[in-house]
């Protein structure tokens, strides 16, 4: 029995994302914070909780591309073309946000303002059309022989403008969560502080959007409520409250990692119900891995590079975060 390629490589694509939200989630959602801390030296320890590691959490979402375009190159033409404004869009903000975060260390008092704004804004804009370009996948696109058939602007929707509110919401959580770990102090206490309304207000956008999903999309609805699928998704729902619930409870007292590791676990949550909702397309509404997929010869000579160089990445990822462990100070950093 041969491996399944167009299988191994859906896998392999939906960690790599997994990952970047993971890794890349609480690293932008320190920017989306920043107009919440106005202390300049509390800003400073902010950003200097994941200066060692930002770089390198930004590899997944390279990694995600590059494996899409060799494993499913068609769909990597189709989404490239759909949504070709947003994303570009969001590497911009991620442009600008990368450029504030070196210069606000070396500019003087003068203009040390500005690259705040700056690393603020690039965190907002790349966030914000990642959840949009989330949206406007989910609600599918027009193809016509194996080519986008849409308009430029057809991303712009009320849910994908939502789905990008509703990113920001969650990527400011991780980043709360990840400053209460990094963090001492009256800044830990402002964070804790921040992390039990966007708990709340978390809890409410997911519950719209899985409320908007399958009315808006029947297709997702069969899908969610046929069987097995109903069996399997069902529990997601209730541990969405059982996470938030003991999110508010971690935060009592002294908290340390818990809030963070179930957040992680409630955005996990969210991602299983989008695998659901789609599997086994790739391309929302019909599109599948396997229609998708490279040639054979293509996808099994690219596998042999991909399971080379991702446990390399895990390896220095880990090590990275293993050798800057522990609470960030003011007054030191690495810039």
């Amino acid at each position: 029995m041969g491996i399944d390629l167009p299988v191994v490589w859906a896998f392999i694509i939906a960690f790599g994302l997994m990952m970047y939200v993971v890794m890349d989630g609480f690293d932008l959602g320190i920017g989306i914070l920043f107009p919440f801390v106005r202390d300049r030296e509390d800003r400073d320890v902010m950003v200097n909780t994941v200066a060692p590691v930002w770089d390198g959490n930004e590899t997944w979402l390279v990694l995600g591309g590059a494996a899409l375009m060799a494993a499913f190159p068609l769909a990597y033409s189709i989404i490239l073309s759909a949504l070709y404004l947003p994303l570009v869009l969001m590497l911009l903000g991620l442009i600008w946000r990368g450029v504030a975060f070196e210069f606000r260390f070396k500019a003087d008092p003068h203009h040390r303002a500005f690259w705040d704004h700056a690393f603020a804004w690039g965190s907002y804009i790349a966030t914000f059309f990642q959840g949009v370009s989330l949206g406007a996948f989910l609600n599918g696109f027009a193809v016509e022989n194996g080519a986008y058939a849409g308009g430029a602007l057809d991303w712009v929707t009320p849910f994908s403008l939502f789905t990008g509110v509703g990113l920001l919401v969650a990527y400011s959580l991780l980043g709360s969560t990840w400053l209460i770990i990094k963090t001492e102090g009256a800044l830990q206490a402002r964070m804790i502080a921040l992390a039990r309304p966007i708990t709340l207000l978390l809890l409410v956008l997911i519950g719209i959007v899985s409320l908007w999903t399958p009315f808006a999309h029947p297709a997702i609805a069969e899908r969610w409520f046929s069987f097995p699928n109903i069996v399997l998704f069902s529990p997601v729902p209730v541990l969405v409250l059982v996470s938030t619930w003991l999110i508010l409870r971690s935060l009592q007292g002294e908290p340390h990692g818990g809030p963070f590791l179930l957040a992680l676990f409630l955005l996990f949550l969210g991602y299983s119900g989008l695998a659901i909702s789609l599997w086994p397309n790739i391309i929302p509404p019909d599109i599948s891995i396997r229609a998708a997929a490279a040639p054979p010869q293509s996808m099994g000579f690219t596998l042999v590079g991909a399971l080379f160089i991702i446990p390399i990445i895990l390896a220095y990822t880990a090590w990275s975060y293993y050798v800057f462990r522990g609470k960030v100070k003011a007054g030191e950093g690495y810039h």
